[in-house]
């Protein structure tokens, strides 16, 4: 059955460029799969003035022509200057109307309000299916202090951490030694991260975090190979291997040609820690109550143990990103990969199932 599918895209997010570039690629790619996509601005939003019937807006796919990601940070203040009436409200004009007329929505969000959960709960209260987990799900993962503190409680190895508060200032100590990882506890594509090696780095870290979230975690620094591995329907994937050609996987590596290999399915690997991945993924997704799909990061130390880095419950699907890599290396071509994602969540609304 083709579907009439609004593509949930932007919003207010830190990562609303990488949103944007994931929603024009994923629309695309629904409408060679046959579908009436549309993409619609969570925060701009669509102009219905001159639409008689809100059905009709699915005929057209919206797209934003020549996009590129940019590397800037992109404030409240940037992206609020984007609105023409004012309004800082998430939810642009126009939004609900093509949402409730849609079959599924597609979230292309990330970041932000985008993937902790006060999309889906809005679109919960509203009775609109989308695709991905549900609120309570993408709200727990969205927090890395409490997913970790699932995944320990459910047997799943993780690096140790510490959470700081912003209240509490820049200056604190950690129980575990030099060098960390420190991020904002809610968010993404590695804004906000950096490494300390010592006192002074954590400080600043920790001030580089605060700027993005009053939470930051801390984070012991696991020295290995870096993989991630998606998820979808209950499938995993192959593993993909991220080798930075210098420094370290952050925004710009992420998302920009030229400064990572991407390596599927992963060379020299074991075959018993690559399926040991894929259990933990499974495992992982299991514990978090994340649906439909996710996408599991990883470290392997030189001795073959596995820590999990992070799940993410709105993987990037960007020409860089990684879980559209991985469905390749299975044989799943791009429009077949976000055609199942949708099927995939219809069958556990049909059913009953979706959370």
């Amino acid at each position: 059955m083709d579907m009439k599918i609004c593509v949930l895209a932007g919003g207010r997010s830190t990562e609303r460029n990488v949103s944007i570039s994931s929603g024009t690629r994923i629309t695309q790619a629904l409408r060679e799969a046959g579908h009436q996509a549309t993409f619609v601005d969570l925060f701009l939003g669509y102009d219905l003035s001159g639409v008689d019937d809100v059905n009709d807006v699915f005929a057209d796919a919206n797209l934003i022509d020549g996009l590129a990601i940019s590397d800037a940070v992109l404030t409240d203040d940037d992206i609020n200057a984007l609105r023409t009436d004012g309004s800082t409200e998430l939810f642009g004009p126009g939004v609900l109307e093509i949402a409730k007329a849609a079959d599924i929505v597609y979230l292309a969000l990330h970041g932000g309000d985008g993937e902790n959960g006060k999309v889906q709960a809005y679109l919960d209260l509203n009775n609109i299916r989308y695709t991905g987990s549900g609120a309570l799900a993408s709200g727990l993962t969205m927090n890395k202090v409490f997913s970790k503190k699932i995944m320990l409680e459910s047997g799943i190895p993780t690096a140790k951490f510490k959470e700081a508060l912003r209240k509490d200032g820049t200056h604190q100590q950690m129980p575990f030694d030099f060098p960390m990882i420190v991020k904002p506890t809610s968010g993404g594509s590695s804004v906000g991260m950096t490494i300390a090696h010592n006192a002074a780095e954590l400080e600043a870290g920790l001030a580089e975090a605060f700027r993005f979230d009053p939470s930051a975690i801390v984070e012991e620094f696991i020295t290995g190979r870096e993989f991630s591995l998606g998820v979808v329907n209950g499938q995993a994937l192959p593993a993909i291997e991220i080798k930075v050609h210098d420094g370290w996987y952050d925004f710009e590596h992420k998302f920009q040609p030229g400064h990572t290999d991407f390596i599927t399915p992963p060379e020299d690997l074991d075959d018993s820690i690559h399926q040991q991945m894929k259990d933990i993924a499974q495992d992982t997704m299991r514990a978090l109550d994340l649906q439909n799909y996710a996408r599991v990061d990883f470290f392997v130390t030189p001795d073959d143990q596995l820590y999990v880095i992070e799940a993410n419950n709105l993987p990037g699907m960007t020409p860089l990103s990684l879980l559209p890599q991985e469905a390749e290396a299975a044989g799943i071509k791009y429009p077949e990969l976000v055609d199942s994602i949708v099927r995939g969540k219809m069958d556990l609304y049909d059913q009953g199932l979706a959370i």
